[in-house]
């Protein structure tokens, strides 16, 4: 059949077999009328079109409707290589680090920032390093490592933090729910960890319910804390906030549930000074700027008087700096220095256990992958004597028995709490009705001419087996590729889309 290319203004025919590939007309395309140029800097590949539609390589002409006469957009376009990529050891994917040979310049820590906002990730939750094994540290350059165009670094984190942060990503609460460690303060600094990526990715129903289990968006995810001694020399991004990553990321959403829930998030302030609103308008976000700016125009009506929201704002700042200057006088002299006890574990970097499994080999246990052993840090020097250590008091052998009976009893009835929520949760969960996958069978038997219902139905059932795809599943991939061609009436959609259900279906059996 004879069909016409559009390109440079000009229609030229040309004539291919009606079962033609796309990828075999593109050669011919580029063989008779065009001269593709490439250069190091650029990748020019060339796109066809049909009916709104950008056409892949892997489809035939006559399965997405096009027949004699029908004229095909034909262009030249240009893809930038990306300076360096990023291998995701969490999710498996690899993510491209656009811009020019000035980022090989740039420092750790700013990459960190961008790794973070592609991700979805908290920078105090991964580490990035060499594909030697070198570990880059934050305070350091690109250049420092002898990182050239192209390197593909590597994304780690923590030895069995992989399926929590799966369940992050995902926004499976249940996930998150199982994989929460049973150490208090660990299991805290994840429920932040969890919240962060919750605003970042819009999860709405596991934002709602670390909201109810106590965590705040206006609270900053901070450091592990194993690290909490060297939090002075930490990464600037660690003191950034829930609610600045949802104005970031445009979670319209989140953003309304955090607000209604505290006001205080509105005057939050992230490392750079800058509160929801400002960060919103410096990303371009018209929705959340739109929010946010009649939020913070609005009045807010008290008992006896009317107050502006930024008035308001200021005047629970200040009462709620009051009540934490009060408390921390109440218990200055019973609070350990950064939370840390004698028998807590204490990490050199954070990342003496580290994981950099992808998805596929976190479905296959048997293949463990080895954490790589850390380069030994030189001494330190200039530690505190034991002249400057507070002194011990003592205790008699009856107090301190007491004070163990005590301890026991808290900690076992925090223990309980925790396991009767989480099985109130499933209790729940088991009581909604839910169906049933579909069995499918190896083999279909004969049946009688009057059930050819049934052997359409398990032949359908035996090929979603095979093909790893249910019918839903087809027909929504087939559909969703037919919708693709805008520029043709909903018919025609219809018709490509029954065209590929029949091809796959044929093709299967």
């Amino acid at each position: 059949m004879r069909v016409f290319i559009c390109v440079k203004g000009s229609c030229e025919p040309i004539d291919v077999p009606s079962d033609q590939t796309v990828g075999a007309m593109k050669q011919m395309v580029k063989d008779n009328f065009l001269v593709q140029h490439s250069d190091d800097k650029q990748k020019q590949y060339l796109e066809l079109s049909y009916g709104g539609a950008t056409l892949q390589d892997s489809w035939a002409l006559c399965d997405v409707g096009i027949t004699r006469g029908s004229a095909i957009r034909c262009l030249i376009k240009s893809e930038r290589r990306p300076v360096m990529c990023v291998f995701n050891g969490v999710t498996g994917e690899t993510l491209p680090i656009m811009g020019s040979e000035a980022f090989l310049h740039m420092s750790v820590a700013r990459l960190k920032t961008l790794v973070s906002m592609k991700s979805g990730l908290p920078v105090s939750t991964f580490r990035l390093s060499t594909p030697a094994g070198v570990q880059l540290y934050d305070c350091n350059q690109l250049q420092d490592y002898a990182i050239e165009e192209g390197t593909h670094l590597c994304l780690d984190t923590w030895e069995g933090w992989g399926q929590f942060l799966q369940g992050c990503l995902l926004g499976h609460r249940l996930t998150v729910q199982s994989r929460l460690s049973e150490k208090k303060l660990v299991m805290r600094f994840q429920l932040k960890v969890a919240l962060y990526i919750a605003a970042a990715l819009g999860h709405l129903d596991l934002a709602g319910w670390l909201l109810e289990r106590g965590m705040h968006a206006e609270k900053p995810v901070g450091v592990h804390p194993y690290r909490q001694w060297c939090h002075q020399t930490s990464h600037r991004d660690t003191r950034k906030c829930p609610i600045h990553t949802a104005a970031e990321n445009s979670q319209l959403l989140i953003l309304k549930l955090f607000i209604s829930r505290n006001l205080l998030t509105l005057a939050c302030l992230d490392p750079r000074g800058r509160d929801p609103l400002k960060v919103a308008i410096q990303h371009g976000h018209r929705d959340c700027v739109r929010y946010l700016a009649n939020k913070l125009c609005s009045v807010v009506s008290l008992s006896n008087i009317s107050l502006p929201m930024r008035i308001y704002l200021r005047i629970k700042h200040w009462v709620s700096l009051g009540k934490k200057r009060a408390a921390s006088n109440r218990c200055q002299y019973n609070s350990a220095a950064f939370k840390a006890r004698v028998e807590d574990t204490l990490l050199v970097d954070g990342f003496n256990h580290v994981s950099s499994k992808s998805m596929k080999a976190a479905i296959k246990p048997n293949r463990g992958i080895k954490a790589k052993a850390l380069q030994p840090l030189p001494p330190i020097h200039n530690l505190p004597s034991v002249s400057h250590l507070p002194k011990l008091q003592s205790v008699s052998p009856g107090d301190f028995k007491e004070m163990q009976i005590k301890h026991n009893q808290y900690v076992q009835s925090r223990e309980d709490g925790l396991l009767d929520e989480i099985c109130m949760d499933l209790h729940s969960l088991c009581k909604s009705k839910f169906i049933l996958l579909p069995i499918p069978r190896e083999s279909i038997p004969i049946l009688s001419q009057s059930k050819s219902s049934h052997i359409l139905t398990e032949s359908l059932e035996c090929i979603s087996h095979h093909c790893g795809r249910t019918r839903r599943e087809k027909a929504i991939y087939c559909l969703t590729v037919a919708s693709a061609f805008t520029e043709k009436p909903w018919l025609k959609q219809l018709n490509i889309a029954r065209t590929l259900i029949r091809k796959r279906v044929h093709t299967m059996a």
